[in-house]
């Protein structure tokens, strides 16, 4: 559908105010709210990945495209509830404790949220134990813990000992990131999954929380 394909390129071009013009001039033509989520703003967000992944666009371009995929997903939003539409996927998402950093954090939330994944993001300096109560309370399939510092990524090793003593460690994926962490250590911690960015990390999260 030309509309849809149009509101994917004007996204990929972080273009906010057509963007929230075509969703508008979509849903008066028919398509349905759905329709407009994952062929058109979801579409845009996925090029925009794959491009960030492939180094092709920046952290600029990404958060301008987030920014118009979000003023697109406001108009849709209360139309997509009134259907009773959900994402199946749910992650909850900080960085631990000690460490303030926040913007790789932040491009995981929006690469995620480009996927359709719900997430439920519980900012910095985050205690191990609220990583494991909002999890449960909010029944997401996936942890995932950022860590910016080489003295506080060992904070993620103690999130793992938690979600065991809670008895949530077979029901829920654990995933870390960061730029001291490996693949060596995630294993060495007992983590699920790492990835080395975050368009890695959504499609990461995608897996963990279908399988």
């Amino acid at each position: 559908m030309p509309i849809l394909n149009e509101i994917s390129v004007q996204l990929q071009n972080g273009k906010a105010k057509i963007v929230k013009q075509l969703v508008e001039q979509a849903l008066a033509d028919g398509v349905t709210p759905q329709e407009i989520l994952d062929a058109g703003l979801l579409a845009g967000m996925g090029v925009i990945g794959a491009k960030f992944k492939n180094n092709e666009v920046y952290v600029p371009e990404v958060l301008i495209a987030a920014r118009a995929m979000n003023t697109g997903v406001e108009v849709i939003k209360p139309l997509l509830a009134k259907d009773g539409v959900k994402s199946n996927s749910k992650v909850c998402l900080g960085t631990v404790k000690g460490d303030l950093h926040d913007i790789g954090k932040n491009l995981v939330k929006i690469m995620m949220e480009g996927k359709g994944i719900e997430v439920v993001d519980i900012g910095i300096d985050v205690p191990t134990k609220k990583f494991i109560e909002v999890a449960i309370k909010e029944n997401c399939q996936v942890i995932a813990c950022s860590a910016l510092l080489t003295t506080t990524m060992g904070e993620m090793k103690y999130v793992v000992e938690e979600m065991q003593n809670a008895g949530i460690r077979e029901k829920i994926k654990i995933m870390v990131g960061g730029a001291p962490v490996t693949q060596a250590f995630c294993d060495q911690i007992g983590a699920d999954c790492y990835t080395v960015d975050a368009a890695s990390a959504a499609e990461a999260a995608i897996r963990l929380c279908e399988s």
